[in-house]
């Protein structure tokens, strides 16, 4: 499988999981960790605009802002230093990750919102959590007026405000809802 190159300017949903399908994070320290981790090592090279932690995966919805290489370079020592972390506290060893995080360009907005909505649900749609109150996706971030590394402005203004953002999750969580009991 050719993996998409990480373009200046692009946008891009990044995502993994666990080897074999493995826990990658055991608890929520290690999902804070995570999330340092990537602040460590991507911070200024990439605007965060959407994630969600589950226990064995996650997705991130990014926009580069530095050339490849560096981009490339820093998801690579943010993997490695969060597997070696979690390795060592679990006394495990081996790969955490499946082989190259996957990571798919995104080249229209209506795309890109429905990716931030799908994202923001995945507690709901994976383990039947209410999306509102989970505490490890960014949709809380949007929502509240704690201080975030979200685009929140950005990406509130292309929903067309807060209050259509939190409308649309709305109306796609019942959309998948009423879907999936249709199944």
């Amino acid at each position: 499988m050719k993996l998409e190159v990480l373009q200046k300017d692009g946008f891009y949903h990044i995502y993994n999981r666990g080897i074999n399908g493995c826990l990658i994070f055991e608890n929520d320290e290690n999902k804070r960790f995570f999330l340092n981790q990537f602040s460590k090592y991507l911070g200024g090279k990439v605007k965060l605009l959407a994630y969600c932690l589950m226990d064995n995966h996650f997705h991130f919805v990014i926009q580069i802002s530095d050339v490849e290489k560096e981009v490339t370079q820093g998801f690579s020592n943010f993997f490695n230093s969060y597997a070696k972390s979690f390795n060592k506290e679990q006394d495990r060893t081996g790969s955490l990750f499946e082989k190259h995080f996957k990571r798919i360009r995104l080249n229209d907005e209506s795309y890109l919102k429905h990716l931030i909505l799908y994202v923001h649900l995945n507690p709901k749609h994976h383990l039947d959590l209410d999306f509102q109150q989970y505490k490890f996706s960014s949709y809380e971030a949007f929502v509240s007026n704690k201080e975030t590394k979200v685009e929140k402005e950005e990406i509130t203004k292309m929903f067309g405000g807060l209050e259509n953002f939190i409308f649309s999750h709305y109306q796609k969580n019942d959309f998948l809802t009423e879907k999936h009991t249709f199944e």
